[in-house]
Formats: C-alpha cells, structure tokens, sequence
C-alpha cells in the first residue's frame, strides 16, 4: 500500500509539473509562443520582401546615385583605416544621436521651457526641475559607460565583424536589405533585452547591479544608459550589437542601427509623451512599478503575462502615438482621488 501510494504520489508530480509546463500561462507555453511569433515575423518578412520594401526601393532610388557617392567618398578618404572609419560610425554618430536628443530634453529638464513641452510630463509632480545632485551623478556614469564600456566593446565588434567579411565595403547595401536588417535587429533585441532584463529582476541580482538604474523612479532620457558596467554590456550592449554581428551588416547600415537604438531608448526614459512620437509610456510605467514592463516593443511582455497590471491602468488607455497637441493625462485623465 505504502509502495503504491508513493508511486500515485510521484506520477501525480510528474503529471501536475507537465500541467504547469503546459498550462496557457506557463512559462513554457509562452516560450512556444514566442517562437511563434517570431518565426512568424521573419516568415512575413520574407514572404512580403519583394512587394512593399520593392515599391519603397525604387522611392529611394530616386535620390539616384547620391548615397552610394556619398559613402565612395567617405570610402577613399579613409582606404587603408577601416578599423578607424568602423570606429568613428559606430561610436561618433549615434554618440551625436544621442547628446543631441538629451541635450535638447535636458534643457527642459533642467529650466523647466519651454513650458509647452512640459504639459507632456508623464509623472507630472516628478523631476521640475530635475534634481541637479542626482543629474551629476548619473551624467559621470553615462559618460564612463560610453568611454570605457562601450568603445571597447565596439573595437571588439569590429574584429568579430571583419570575420564575417567586410563591415566597411564600397557597395552601399540596398534599401530594401536595409530595411529587413533593420527589422530582424529589433527582432533579436526585443528576444536579447527582455530575457536579460528580466534576469537582472532577479533578488539575487537586482540588489547588487539592477536597483542603480532604478534609482530613478520617473526616469529622463539620460538615464537609459545610467546602469551598473555589467548591465550595460549585457542589457544595454548586447541585445543592440548581437542584431548585425550576426547579419554581418554593413558600417552603415549599422551605424543606422545603433543611432535608432539610442534615440529610442533615450525616448523610452525621457518621461514626456509628445506629439507625433513613440510612446514612452510602457517603460515610463516599469520604472514607476519595477515588475511589468520589461521589453522594448512589448510582445514578449504580452506572451509571458507581464504587462497585465499594465494594461488594467490609465497609463496603458495613453499608451498610444500622440496626433494631436493635447497632452493624454488631459484628454485621458487619472481618475479622481477619494477625499478620506
């Protein structure tokens, strides 16, 4: 009887552990779902390559010869220095991508004009100004980071890339190779970003790299490279530069590449919703609640269940492009707080 009674004990282990990983909500549905979704993606992809990105190529070939002529020059000018060319591409331009749009949001930031902008505050009691101690702190950090982080790692790219072939061919890669390049490198950050972002989550390691990103509760756009050395090559660098390592994607394609990361992360953390913009929204709201939220364009978010308090919220009504002047909390406004 003993026997038996630990064998139907075991089974219905094995049975209810099979049921979890099974289960609509389990993890393991939701990793099925995943590569669904993705495999799905590069299949539409591929299947609808030779139609729109077509008729948008010969768009772009109106501008006729004048990319390539551009480049041929860059090109000639720098014979013999791909590693310097690789270098300047990689890390100067989206470097100026980069400070320009922070420049421009720390202006406001700091001196509170122009007002107009600051109607778009997400958390409207937080950060006016921005507190100038904290500010200095993160701004040391983000420059280490840039200097001592990631320009190492780009010098590594580059042997890493020239394995591949020639990062810093004369032909110019097409606009329509361009173009799914630039979809299937969203594809690997949105899978590299939120499985990593996720791990730093974790108790055992939130306390100890994590938590200093999360200092700032109602983030600006400074501070989406405000993060611990390990995280920003892990969370921050890798999900980013995996995409065209494994393409072997052309400098500029590339350089295209990092500079849209940027900015859009640098939007993300920003804390305005402004016209005619990403919406900033979803990961303004991870900062706010720590424990939703943990993706970049939301889908694996939606697979493993952790936007659902998210989606319960004012916040996530906003969570739309902005087409018109008026700011969302006025035209979706919070609900009203009870008297006690």
């Amino acid at each position: 009887m003993t026997v038996d009674t630990r064998t139907d004990n075991m089974k219905g282990a094995v049975t209810a552990s099979s049921s979890r990983q099974d289960s609509p909500g389990g993890l393991w549905d939701s990793v099925k779902k995943a590569a669904f979704v993705i495999g799905s993606g590069l299949l539409f992809l591929a299947a609808f390559g030779n139609s729109l990105t077509w008729h948008l190529q010969r768009f772009w070939g109106a501008s006729g010869d004048f990319w390539q002529n551009l480049w041929t020059g860059l090109y000639v000018k720098f014979e013999g220095h791909d590693a310097a060319l690789f270098f300047l591409g990689t890390m100067l331009v989206p470097s100026v991508a980069f400070w320009v749009s922070n420049g421009l949001l720390l202006l406001v930031d700091t001196t509170g004009k122009p007002s107009f902008i600051t109607r778009y505050r997400i958390q409207v009691d937080k950060n006016n100004p921005v507190d100038p101690v904290k500010l200095r702190h993160a701004l040391k950090t983000v420059l280490f980071n840039q200097v001592f982080i990631s320009g190492p790692m780009v010098v590594g790219i580059y042997f890493l890339m020239t394995w591949r072939g020639n990062p810093c061919g004369p032909e110019l890669p097409t606009f329509h190779w361009g173009l799914v390049e630039l979809a299937i490198c969203s594809i690997v950050e949105e899978v590299m970003f939120y499985y990593s972002h996720r791990l730093f989550h974790h108790p055992a390691l939130y306390k100890h790299f994590h938590k200093q990103h999360h200092e700032w509760t109602a983030p600006i756009g400074l501070v989406s490279i405000y993060a611990h050395p390990l995280e920003h090559v892990l969370s921050n660098m890798l999900p980013a530069v995996m995409g065209p390592i494994i393409l072997g994607s052309h400098l500029a394609t590339t350089s295209l590449w990092y500079s849209l990361a940027l900015v859009s992360t640098t939007i993300s953390h920003c804390g305005y919703h402004l016209p005619f913009l990403p919406s900033p929204e979803f990961h303004d709201f991870h900062h706010l609640k720590f424990n939703q939220c943990f993706g970049v364009l939301g889908v694996l978010d939606r697979l493993h269940g952790t936007d659902t308090k998210f989606r319960q919220t004012k916040q996530y009504k906003r969570h739309t492009l902005l087409t018109s002047l008026t700011p969302l909390n006025e035209s979706i406004p919070d609900a009203p707080k009870k008297v006690q």
